[in-house]
């Protein structure tokens, strides 16, 4: 149970299949004091950076995705719309699901999961330097340790 203050976003670089070196982004999660903590959702704060895109995913969990500010391309199964500062969009578990930055500036969003460990099944790349060649995976990532497990 805690109050967590603003942190620092990093840079998005480390997961070969949505290397994003432009955008920032930070994982956040309860850390957790004497009364307890809840381990039951966790938050990515991104700053997406212009031109760039979360690609083509799915996920075994349900997902909300706040635009807080800038413009975007959501794509949600087999739409595709406009999203701006204020738009909501809720992501059903397994729906294909990204987003591009199609304004010009940075894309600010929050997407909030119902667990502190998700599944991804990436269906397009962003691939990282040195990986072009390679297939997109499936890996679990874990917003505590902000370590992935490559599980295809």
């Amino acid at each position: 149970m805690s109050i967590v203050e603003q942190g620092r976003r990093e840079p998005m670089v480390g997961d070969p299949d949505d290397h994003r070196p432009n955008t920032l982004w930070r994982l956040v999660v309860d850390p957790g004091d004497d009364a307890g903590r809840v381990d039951g959702l966790a938050l990515i704060d991104e700053e997406m950076a212009v031109g760039d895109r979360i690609p083509l995913h799915t996920h075994p969990v349900d997902e909300l995705v706040a635009i807080l500010d800038g413009d975007g391309e959501y794509r949600l199964g087999s739409r595709s719309q406009r999203v701006t500062g204020g738009s909501i969009v809720f992501v059903p578990a397994g729906t294909p699901h990204g987003t591009a930055n199609v304004g010009n500036r940075p894309l600010r969003l929050y997407g909030v999961f119902p667990t502190t460990v998700v599944e991804i099944a990436m269906l397009e790349r962003n691939p990282a330097p040195g990986t072009e060649g390679e297939d997109p995976r499936r890996t679990r990532y874990d917003f505590r340790t902000g370590e992935f497990e490559v599980l295809e």
